[in-house]
């Protein structure tokens, strides 16, 4: 729920299987530490260890009542306790994770031993008498001030509290090292005591729930004994692995609940629905039984946390650039291309290399502008792409890593440009389009339906320190794929339209389509409930468009009503597998039938509305995406657009209308409409808000200025517009641009 993880959200999560978190320190009415993560405080029990409440228990159902997240404390204290199972807690933590909803506990609740030494004899008398065993090792936490107190704390009317005189901080490394030994020694005395009873049929688990401070880390999870779900290999000589993050190696937090409760035979809740539980239990993955297959699998767990520690500094810089790129391109676009400025900059140029009265004119400057500006905006519609396949190489092992994934990510942005811009289609307006978004679908797709691997820890990919989903289509991999496919239909089908060839590229547009939308909302592939609603009306609209069919409002409805039919379709095929084989649209489906569907819709719009507030360089990338459409291809060219001359931009387009670009591609104004669609929808039916258009944005308005920019360097300088030349790649700039009469007589050569 946050970027980091206190322990006490870490046995809030195992407590309710789903996502929690305590309060945020200033709204706390339980802890007067004033520290980000409270310190967790021993339950006061009976003699017996029977009973109790939970200290801060009032604040934690405090903070899930307000969360749009559904989640229900005490779930595993509860189903215990309805199941007629016998449990102990160790610990403060434990007794977070057995309490039930009201915060007392029906469990066992005993404090940690101070000695470690007295917990092996605590754990296995615990072992042999009760079913469920859940021990609090401590916490491993960085050393943190608390903050300035407030005038007062708790209730109204309590004293003040003067601030104290700070201590000095220890050493951060001995600091660290004591609470790792002493952690150390507890977890082994634990495991001494499971292995005092002798038994076999013990599954036991060690894992860490927390984060030791404010940045977040892969956690440890190990587990050993009978699997948690019968039937299944043993968890033994392997990787772990579950149906929530499909990758070997990635478990949540949320997958530990639906794992005991299996182990424990409690399959159907009877105190909650079971789809409060969005976990699924952990299974091995078997691999090699020698002490080689073991370091190679703790090696590759290691790799990947160093992959996502070197990446998570990468990101904010990375996407702050990506906005001043795309800022400038837009502004050079907008205001240095026009006639008055190109002037304005030559007379400078000719000022500055003293040319007064030889100054070059613009007609022999434009085609090297506009090639320029082609292979810029190709190389800039490259970079997401890129991103993903520089996780190819391993640039996060060497010493530099913003460094490495840099050199890597552009020598991939300047072989995919190379090929765009080749020589044998170059001149063709949309071709270098199609390359640059085929291979960006193609890429995409291929990497989904083979396990996703080229997102993890990506730059543009899923984030596994803070990420909910590590399969299928993201929001990000989403706007990427659906705005390449609509831009690549484009480039397949414009030639067919100005062949007159409307029905095939009609049927063409629709297959493209169809297989967008199974891809992206299959559960067994993209898992993707936002997708199928947004695809399947924009390609749908780009189908009638291009057979030339008028779009009317019922229509319109038609359409929508279809691709809602078929993404619930999508949904309540995956709702029908069992249910901890269930990706999370049929989870959704679950939720809905229990009538939870609200909750996740109030969801959806908080985290909408959250981005477009605090995600900043997304927003300004989409405003000024937008912006670039309304106001550079509208207003100031819609002159140009009707002028015969071609308004403040004649010089690029060589005194022809911008109007006439339409002739040669007809499909492009489709496009647009198609893009607007498929990334309107998404904005409104997904949860990251201002991201969608914004990733979609960064792909179609390059290459959209790369095609224009191509369509003007097949005009002739006198402004005649060659017939096929944006079509026939046997057309070459020399041709294309060279002056009507090239005499000697010309004063301008």
């Amino acid at each position: 729920m946050r970027s980091s993880t206190c322990p006490v959200d870490g046995w809030l999560a195992l407590s309710s299987g789903a996502r929690a978190a305590d309060l945020p320190l200033e709204e706390r009415t339980t802890d007067a530490s004033r520290l980000a993560c409270r310190p967790l405080a021993e339950t006061v029990s009976a003699l017996d260890g029977v009973g109790g409440a939970v200290p801060g228990w009032p604040d934690y159902l405090e903070a899930a009542d307000a969360s749009s997240f559904g989640t229900v404390l005490g779930l595993w204290g509860d189903e215990l306790r309805e199941a007629g199972i016998g449990a102990t807690a160790i610990g403060p933590g434990a007794a977070i994770a057995l309490a039930l909803p009201d915060g007392t506990l029906a469990a066992t609740a005993v404090p940690r031993p101070t000695e470690p030494t007295d917990l092996t004899a605590l754990v296995s008398d615990a072992v042999a008498t009760t079913s469920v065993v859940v021990v609090d090792a401590g916490e491993i936490r960085d050393f943190a001030r608390p903050a300035p107190p407030e005038e007062s704390l708790g209730t109204d009317g309590a004293e003040p509290v003067e601030t104290p005189t700070p201590s000095p901080p220890p050493n951060p490394e001995l600091y660290r090292a004591q609470q790792v030994a002493l952690v150390e020694a507890n977890v082994a005395a634990a495991l001494a005591g499971i292995a005092e009873t002798g038994t076999d049929a013990t599954t036991t688990v060690v894992v860490s729930l927390a984060d030791s401070g404010r940045s977040p880390a892969m956690q440890v999870l190990a587990a050993t004994g009978p699997a948690f779900v019968a039937g299944q290999p043993d968890l033994t000589h392997g990787i772990l692995t579950t149906t929530s993050t499909r990758q070997p190696g990635y478990v949540q937090s949320t997958d530990l609940l639906p794992a005991f409760l299996d182990a424990s035979g409690i399959t159907d809740l009877a105190t909650a629905s079971r789809a409060a539980v969005i976990g699924s239990p952990p299974r091995v993955l078997e691999g090699g039984v020698d002490a080689a297959a073991g370091a190679d699998r703790i090696e590759g767990l290691v790799d990947a946390e160093r992959h996502a520690q070197a990446m998570r500094p990468i990101v904010a810089p990375f996407y702050l650039l990506v906005v001043v790129l795309n800022v400038a391109l837009y502004a050079g676009v907008a205001l240095g291309l026009s006639r008055p400025a190109a002037t304005r900059t030559g007379a400078a140029v000719a000022r500055w290399m003293k040319l007064e009265g030889r100054g070059v004119p613009l007609s022999h400057v434009r085609p090297h502008v506009l090639r320029a500006l082609r292979v810029v905006a190709v190389a800039m519609a490259s970079l997401p792409v890129s991103t993903y396949l520089a996780n190819l190489v391993p640039w996060w092992r060497v010493d530099s890593p913003s460094l490495g994934l840099a050199g890597v990510t552009l020598a991939i942005i300047a072989v995919v440009t190379a090929i765009a811009l080749a020589r044998p289609w170059r001149h063709q307006i949309l071709t270098p389009l199609g390359i640059v978004a085929g291979l960006t679908a193609v890429v995409l797709l291929v990497d989904i339906a083979t396990g996703a691997t080229l997102q993890l820890s990506a730059v543009m990919g899923v984030p596994v320190l803070v990420a909910g989903r590590f399969y299928g289509f993201n929001n990000t991999a989403f706007a990427l794929f659906a705005t390449a496919c609509v831009l690549l239909s484009v480039a397949i089908t414009n030639p067919l339209v100005r062949r007159g060839r409307r029905w095939l590229a009609a049927g063409i547009i629709a297959v493209i389509g169809v297989v967008a939308a199974v891809v992206d909302g299959a559960p067994s592939i993209g898992a993707d409930f936002g997708g199928p609603p947004a695809i399947l009306p924009a390609f749908a609209l780009l189908s009638l468009m291009a057979a030339g069919i008028r779009i009317t409002w019922k229509r319109v409805v038609l359409v929508l009503g279809g691709a809602g039919l078929a993404t619930f379709a999508f949904a309540y095929v995956d709702y029908l597998r069992p249910a901890s084989e269930r990706s999370h649209l049929g989870s959704f489906i679950a939720t809905l039938f229990d009538g939870g569907a609200w909750e996740v819709v109030l969801r959806k719009l908080e985290a909408n509305l959250r981005i477009l507030a605090n995600n900043r360089p997304l927003t300004i990338l989409a405003i000024t995406g937008v912006a670039l459409v309304v106001f550079v291809l509208a207003r100031p060219l819609r002159t140009a657009i009707t002028s015969p001359g071609g308004g403040k931009f004649s010089w690029l387009s060589s005194g022809a209308p911008i109007s006439q670009m339409g002739t040669v591609a007809p499909m492009l104004r489709p496009g647009l409409v198609a893009l607007a669609v498929v990334l309107g929808i998404g904005f409104a039916v997904n949860d990251s808000g201002i991201a969608i258009p914004a990733y979609g944005v960064a792909v179609a308005v390059p290459l959209l200025l790369a095609a224009c920019a191509s369509w003007m360097l097949t005009l002739p300088a006198g402004g005649e517009v060659a017939g096929e030349a944006g079509e026939s790649s046997s057309d070459n700039e020399a041709d294309a641009v060279a002056p009507a009469d090239p005499g000697p007589a010309d004063p301008t050569r």
